[in-house]
């Protein structure tokens, strides 16, 4: 998870982000590269949009 404590984004683990290499900003949401995802080494299962690790989230269908 990232955190924005003021003086730059950081990982869970403590290091660093840099804007463009491990993530983007869209519509005011944190978006992590493939390249971040990748080198944090796991998938979360989250249904991230450039995951390397193939998940993809199945939302259930609905009724209409």
């Amino acid at each position: 998870m990232a955190t924005d404590s003021g003086k730059g984004l950081e990982s869970a683990s403590g290091n660093a982000l840099e804007e463009g290499a491990d993530y983007y900003v869209e519509n005011g949401l944190y978006v992590f590269t493939a390249e971040y995802l990748r080198k944090r080494g796991y998938c979360c299962q989250s249904g991230c949009r450039h995951c390397p690790y193939g998940f993809a989230r199945v939302l259930p269908r609905t009724e209409d």
